[in-house]
């Protein structure tokens, strides 16, 4: 049975999806018949331009979904607000994520726990708060897109690491609470994406070492990537098709690394 039998009219709530993974995420899906919720940090003018460009090339229904994710209090009222006006929300991916780079002696406080609410906290949350009505209905998709950086270690990244590795802790509970119920729970761990927060920290390292953008490119990838390649956004929306799907049922608690190679070194 093809993912768009399967996921057609179900709804699915694709967290930091305004721009980047997310939005290849969200896009995706709406190709395989999904509603879909849409979030994250971006002007009104943005969203209403992404929203009209998913519903241009899909017939389905799309929302913005308005919430802090560093707020728990708004994230319980605004999935309970959507679900109420857009019906149970079967599909969930965890995708918003915040980065700071710092050694761990020098590292903010307030970044610490800005990182560990956005990356970890929220989707503990946000699972909480949809598990039931999945349970109800004896089917449930969660995606967690965690990072490579929830099975290895990098310096100066030390929140970040921290919030991705619990990720990948908190997919295999709630999978195995779960395995009963229809519902599955799964880590994507994506290597360096073709985002523009990898291109941002392209051009920080750039600029702090008086290179050229291609260079610092080119280094990153053969130090990381044996294939030599960023991964594309739209792979990821087709792995997370792929794992909402009824072929993918046998598929929970475990991660999935695209990486170009990474954790095969």
């Amino acid at each position: 049975m093809s993912n768009e039998n399967v996921l057609a009219g179900k709804t699915a709530l694709v967290t930091g999806s305004t721009h980047g993974i997310g939005l290849e995420i969200a896009k995706r899906l709406a190709e395989c018949g999904c509603h879909i919720g849409l979030n994250g940090f971006a002007e009104a003018d943005t969203v209403d331009q992404i929203v009209a460009e998913i519903q241009l090339s899909s017939p389905v229904n799309v929302r913005f979904c308005e919430m802090d994710l560093r707020d728990v209090d708004s994230i319980y009222l605004a999935l309970e607000a959507f679900a109420g006006d857009f019906g149970t929300i079967d599909i969930l991916v965890n995708n918003a994520g915040v980065q700071h780079v710092s050694r761990v002696e020098d590292f903010p406080n307030s970044k610490w726990d800005e990182v560990i609410a956005v990356n970890l906290s929220a989707v503990f949350h946000c699972s909480k708060a949809v598990i039931p009505a999945m349970i109800q209905n004896g089917w449930g998709r969660i995606i967690n897109i965690a990072s490579v950086h929830g099975l290895v270690g990098s310096v100066e990244k030390a929140a970040y690491i921290a919030a991705k590795h619990a990720v990948v802790g908190l997919t295999k509970v709630i999978a195995l609470e779960n395995a009963r119920h229809g519902l599955t729970c799964n880590a994507i761990c994506p290597g360096f994406t073709n985002t523009e927060m990898i291109r941002k920290q392209v051009q920080d390292r750039a600029a702090e070492e008086g290179r050229m953008t291609h260079e610092i490119e080119l280094q990153m990838l053969s130090e990381k990537h044996p294939t030599g390649r960023f991964i594309e956004p739209d792979d990821i929306g087709a792995l997370v098709a792929y794992l909402c799907s009824n072929e993918a049922r046998g598929i929970t608690g475990t991660t999935v690394a695209i990486d170009g190679g990474w954790t095969a070194r």
